[in-house]
């Protein structure tokens, strides 16, 4: 059984982010931690998700996922992101990123656990404390999703 904790943190929105995740197994625990110069808060939740799943070198393990966010839990418990899947994800807001998590999913037997964010769970909040420590660090690239940059930015 692997527990992973996740959080995804943003300053403006968008703005400088980062995401954190702590990855639990057979009692060591591994944190991880990413950010990005120009992003948004529910790209941040979901990146820490997929971090995390990308670093799991085994597959078909049992992995319950906590997170404090109700975009992402919501958004596979509630079949939602199956739905979106099927209809081609038109019209939904951050699809590298489902379709890059798809398959990470599907390589193990996962279950989500929403928790209420800053709760004082021991793990939530230092996975908020690394995705906010990601998200000052220098030297931030911007977060490359599709469609970024809108009519009026330059994109040179």
């Amino acid at each position: 059984m692997v527990n992973i904790y996740t959080d995804g943190a943003c300053s403006g929105n968008p703005g400088p982010g980062g995401y954190g995740a702590i990855l639990e197994f057979n009692g060591v625990k591994k944190e991880i931690s990413g950010g990005y110069l120009e992003t948004t808060n529910n790209r941040m939740e979901l990146m820490g998700v997929i971090a995390a799943l990308e670093a799991l070198t085994r597959i078909n393990l049992d992995v319950t996922i906590y997170s404090d966010s109700k975009y992402v839990v919501d958004s596979v418990t509630k079949g939602w992101l199956w739905n979106w899947q099927k209809t081609g994800f038109k019209g939904k807001k951050n699809v590298d990123l489902w379709q890059r998590f798809i398959p990470l999913f599907r390589r193990q037997k996962v279950k989500f656990v929403w928790l209420k964010g800053h709760a004082g769970h021991i793990e939530n909040e230092r996975c908020d404390r690394l995705a906010v420590a990601a998200s000052q660090k220098p030297g931030l690239k911007p977060d490359p999703w599709p469609g970024r940059f809108s009519e009026n930015s330059l994109n040179i």
